[in-house]
């Protein structure tokens, strides 16, 4: 038994996590915690730690790519999956979250929805919502949709204002909101961002739309025209 001594060490993480929270538990406690859902017949301290150590945070064991996870000992392909599910249910609360009520005239919500949804993504993606009146949304097929997916190089995404207007006018919308996202990790707009934003603008007002924001993401944060008065 003394071989299993991790076993009361785990049940005293879950009982902590369960009655006090994760602020109770110090970082590399909570991806041993973790760990315990795929690795169940062993001490999972050390590689808690050599996870963070490589990794730099929670954060980074996130983003890693699958190869780079299996390059730590034990790691294999039921703790990837297991964090790419925890990542999709996160990203399909925060949907549904925005779907059941009217949106924040601040937009915040939906920006955080778009940093875990594509903030990340190595290329450049452009998403379209579109809301009633009341500001709840009414469709979302650019997550993803093949009519309204958009992807591009790395330095500019192709955008076909004339599709997205059909949709609106089909869909009775209100208003839409576009958003893209920056690989290089700058939120600050292009001059070709900024056009876009001005023809989509003109397009949406010419058929009663609204252009409610154009939001620009990166996995850390985002950039609403709205808020920059440039919109």
């Amino acid at each position: 038994m003394n071989d299993k001594h991790y076993l009361g060490h785990r049940k005293r993480l879950r009982d902590r996590f369960n009655k006090i929270g994760a602020h109770s538990l110090q970082e590399y406690e909570i991806v041993e915690l973790l760990l315990t859902y795929v690795l169940p017949q062993r001490d999972v301290k050390p590689i808690a730690k050599e996870l963070l150590s490589k990794f730099g945070s929670i954060k980074g064991i996130f983003d890693a790519s699958e190869e780079e996870l299996k390059s730590v000992q034990y790691i294999k392909e039921n703790f990837t999956t297991l964090l790419k599910l925890i990542k999709e249910l996160n990203t399909i609360y925060r949907k549904q979250k925005a779907l059941e009520q009217p949106t924040k005239s601040d937009f915040h919500d939906i920006a955080q929805y778009c940093i875990e949804k594509f903030g990340d993504k190595k290329e450049e993606e452009f998403h379209v919502l579109y809301f009633d009146s009341g500001l709840k949304i009414i469709m979302d097929s650019s997550f993803p949709g093949k009519d309204f997916y958009f992807k591009g190089t790395i330095d500019r995404t192709v955008v076909y204002p004339r599709t997205i207007i059909e949709e609106g006018i089909k869909q009775k919308a209100y208003g839409i909101i576009i958003v893209h996202n920056h690989p290089n990790g700058i939120l600050e707009p292009s001059e070709y961002d900024k056009n876009l934003t001005k023809v989509i603008d003109i397009a949406t007002k010419s058929v009663g739309i609204t252009l409610l924001d154009h939001l620009i993401v990166t996995s850390s944060g985002y950039f609403s025209f709205k808020r920059e008065r440039l919109l």
